[in-house]
């Protein structure tokens, strides 16, 4: 049955209330006017859209409603929907005025609807294609809009809207070939020649043979993703197409071929027989390259020379019999290099005295951006840094992340995650800023005395747990086997007497099944769990890792707390591939009370690791004391429905998320939140050692 039409005065008093008009003074009677010559259908979408834009701010709500209706004739409605989303979204990254100008040139959003509506948006794409790229290999690079593409070195810049193709999935992969072909240019070593010298068509020949020994490299270690490139480069001219350039791509492709390759040819092509542009090789800017490599060089040899110098104290130190060791510069030695692997890396082998020294993660990230730059560790960066120069460095280090909050807040390293918004039924774009920190370690009683306190129940678990990792699966109706399926047998007697033919799956056999399990515990270091609660998470992940070395399932533990939007936190206390030992230990031990629990962007963080692992079963298992809170607007129903929608995105990625809580009045929320069978409220908090292991078994058997 249809709905009647919504009158005039229907419409002034549902904005009355959405727009607050006894406080804004608003007149709402404009925009009532003309949306009450609607359908009732396009009467409704324009008044949810005015209230959900409302949430955000008043005014802005208010000018929408007045050139919604105008909107709606002019473009359907999810464009009409993505026009308002827009402005709210310029709203919380730039103000007010930002926001009004986008509702105000609503003109120029109408012109642009094309693009939009079959286009890809980079910040849309940004939270697949980062991970791709830093997934790659190399340096670790950032992605930023801008109208020219090129990189920096350090960041790639692309369009903010792609739109060439009218298929929303092919401008995606544009984006993407874009991003590898920039990767290429820092990875293979487009850079490692000095392209300042080269005058402006020297440059576009540069820039179009480039391209060819790229794709080549591409082409010989990343196969799959050449296809793609190659595959949207055929829906345009193809510079490789025409016999003269057969001779340039068979010395551009070959694997010897390097930057100078490239650089040589150049005088054998005239302008005028340049190959074509490739649609995503973008420009190169030599002197924004010169600028970013000039600051990072500089940067990464001093601070390579200081971690030369720890890493030859700590080495010395270990040798002598006394604990104090004179500062003097150390040199070290590369041994055994080897040649590049299949992405374009090279690693070296630091020899220190003779012996080979395995070096820290923060030196190895170094070592792989100084070769991407040069291709080798230069000799000079090899000693390390003196007595006297050893201050000078430090104010050139990467700033450290405790110190990262104070003062003036300073996004570097962070990554934004976005949020949902669920009045406005949408996301705050890239609204949540957090860092990884890691927990410091301290060596105290606590693990033994742990291990000590659950001897009884530890020895029970290991048991149990060295079951379930031998433990053999039945596998019934099978047509070879160690015994008779008596079931399998009954249906096919009852088979053969009615006629049909006989199966011959009536055998049963043992299948010892193997474990392909990752979990991430994600553990509520809230200023909440100060105490009893703190302890009991600690004295539980003893345990679990104790259990979990046995099965030899794939684990990490993070906890996590924050202060707003601005200051979410995720401390490492175990990643995957950190072996469980003293250190690990160590970090459980000094799990601390923080601050507030906002929950949804760490969840969107965790799924970023389980994005870097196979397995077959994913689990996400988080220890909690109570429900999503923040200093913030983080409260509440807000809280609950962001985090909601933060387990909708990792359920949709193929992992489970369970929660463990103390709160009573959990039941309350958790089932809106995980679901009904997913969550266990633990009454007595001395009980948590104890029912965590329990649960994780039930969960991965």
């Amino acid at each position: 049955m249809t709905r009647p039409t919504l009158g005039k005065q229907q419409i002034i008093a549902f904005m009355d209330e959405c727009l607050e008009v006894e406080f804004s003074f608003v007149k709402n009677e404009i925009p009532a006017e003309s949306v009450s010559c609607l359908p009732r259908q396009q009467q409704d979408f324009i008044l949810n859209l005015v209230k959900r834009v409302a949430d955000t701010n008043i005014e802005l709500a208010y000018q929408f409603a007045c050139g919604a209706v105008y909107a709606l004739e002019s473009m359907d409605q999810r464009m009409v929907e993505e026009w308002a989303m827009t402005a709210a979204d310029y709203y919380d990254r730039k103000g007010l005025f930002p926001a009004m100008s986008v509702i105000r040139d609503l003109d120029n959003f109408i012109n642009t609807a094309h693009e939009r509506a079959h286009g890809s948006v980079l910040e849309d794409e940004i939270g697949v294609l980062l991970p791709f790229v830093r997934g790659l290999s190399g340096r670790k690079l950032k992605l930023e809009a801008a109208e020219d593409i090129y990189t920096d070195t350090e960041t790639i810049f692309l369009p903010p809207v792609m739109a060439l193709f009218s298929d929303e999935k092919q401008n995606f992969l544009l984006y993407k070939a874009m991003v590898a072909h920039h990767w290429a240019q820092i990875q293979f070593g487009t850079f490692r020649a000095n392209l300042t010298q080269l005058a402006e068509d020297q440059l576009v020949k540069f820039c179009s043979l480039e391209t060819i020994r790229l794709d080549a490299c591409i082409q010989r270690d990343l196969p799959g993703l050449h296809r793609q490139m190659r595959s949207l480069q055929s829906h345009f001219d193809d510079p490789l197409n025409s016999d003269r350039y057969e001779e340039l791509a068979g010395t551009l492709s070959a694997t010897e071929a390097t930057v100078q390759t490239t650089i040589d040819l150049l005088d054998r092509v005239p302008y005028e027989q340049c190959p074509g542009t490739f649609i995503y090789q973008g420009s190169i800017k030599p002197q924004a390259v010169a600028a970013t490599m000039a600051k990072r060089v500089f940067r990464e040899k001093a601070l390579f020379r200081v971690a030369l110098s720890e890493m030859g104290e700590e080495l010395t130190a270990a040798n002598e019999d006394s604990g104090h060791v004179e500062r003097k510069p150390a040199k070290f030695k590369i041994r055994d290099r080897t040649d590049q692997d299949s992405i374009g890396n090279a690693t070296i082998q630091l020899e220190f005295e003779g012996s080979l020294v395995a070096p820290p993660q923060h030196v190895k990230e170094l070592i792989s951006s100084i070769i991407v730059d040069f291709g080798d560790i230069p000799p000079e960066y090899l000693v390390a840094a003196g007595p006297g120069e050893y201050d000078m460095t430090v104010s050139d280090r990467t700033m450290s992340p405790n110190d990262v909050w104070k003062g003036t807040y300073h996004e570097e390293g962070a990554q934004l995650y976005n949020e949902w918004n669920y009045k406005r039924q949408h996301y705050h774009k890239n609204w949540c800023v957090l860092r990884e920190m890691e927990v410091e370690p301290v060596y105290d009683s606590f693990v033994d005395d742990t291990l000590a306190k659950y001897s009884r129940l530890l020895k029970s678990l290991r048991n149990t747990f060295e079951y379930m990792r031998g433990e053999d699966k039945l596998l019934k109706k099978q047509p070879h086997g160690d015994d008779i399926d008596i079931d399998a047998l009954v249906e096919t007697y009852a088979d053969v007497k009615s006629g049909m033919e006989m199966s011959n799956r009536v055998f049963t056999k043992m299948h010892k099944e193997e474990r392909n399990v990752a979990v991430i515990f994600m553990v509520d270091m809230s200023g909440s769990t100060k105490g009893w609660i703190n302890k009991a998470e600690r004295e539980s992940l003893v345990l679990l890792a104790e259990v979990l070395e046995i099965l030899q399932d794939r684990y990490a533990i993070y906890g996590f707390s924050g202060m707003t939007r601005k200051r979410c936190e995720l401390f490492k206390i175990k990643a995957f591939d950190d072996p469980y030992d003293a250190e690990i230990k160590a970090r459980i031990s000094n799990i601390q009370p923080q601050d507030y629990t906002r929950m949804g962007v760490f969840i969107r963080h965790v799924i970023r690791h389980f994005s870097e692992v196979e397995a077959s079963t994913k689990l996400l298992i988080t220890l909690s004391d109570g429900k999503p809170d923040d200093y913030d607007t983080y409260r509440g129903e807000y809280g609950v429905e962001d985090t909601r929608q933060a387990l909708f995105e990792a359920r949709r990625d193929g992992i489970h998320s369970f929660c463990i809580t103390i709160d009573e009045e959990a039941r309350d929320y958790l089932p809106h939140m995980y679901g009904a069978a997913n969550y266990t409220v633990i009454d007595n908090v001395t009980a948590l050692p104890v029912k965590v292991s329990d649960i994780y078994r039930r969960l991965t058997t």
